[in-house]
């Protein structure tokens, strides 16, 4: 059995910006998956920045109020609601709220660093 305790995850500033946590990734535990799960937050007024991934991505927001861009589309999103990302769609998250906005994220398959493009 393997249990990650979030908080003894090591936490980084992602290429987009956002403060993660990686929790499961194939390439860095024991485990038998295609995807990885991560913990990102969003500080309240912060932006992550645009780019894109050549994978599929779900965002499950836990907490905080945000706004999602996916293309050329905009939506208010909150504690509760799945976010499907398309493979290769611009995308990016502004925190809208007073608090952090917190998700998961979900890479399939596992995200990897050649698979994401930065737009600055």
């Amino acid at each position: 059995m393997l249990v990650r305790k979030l908080m003894s995850c090591e936490a980084f500033i992602a290429g987009d910006r956002t403060l993660l946590r990686e929790l499961l990734h194939p390439d860095k535990q024991p485990v038998d998956l295609r995807y990885s799960l991560a913990h990102a937050t969003v500080a309240p007024g912060d932006t992550s920045t645009p780019h894109a991934l050549r994978t599929s991505e779900v965002y499950y927001i836990l907490s905080g109020v945000g706004e999602m861009h996916i293309g050329d589309e905009v939506q208010r999103v909150e504690p509760g609601d799945a976010v499907y990302i398309p493979p290769n769609a611009r995308q990016f998250i502004r925190n809208i709220g007073s608090e952090a906005l917190v998700f998961l994220c979900i890479v399939d398959p596992a995200w990897r660093v050649e698979d994401e493009i930065v737009f600055e």
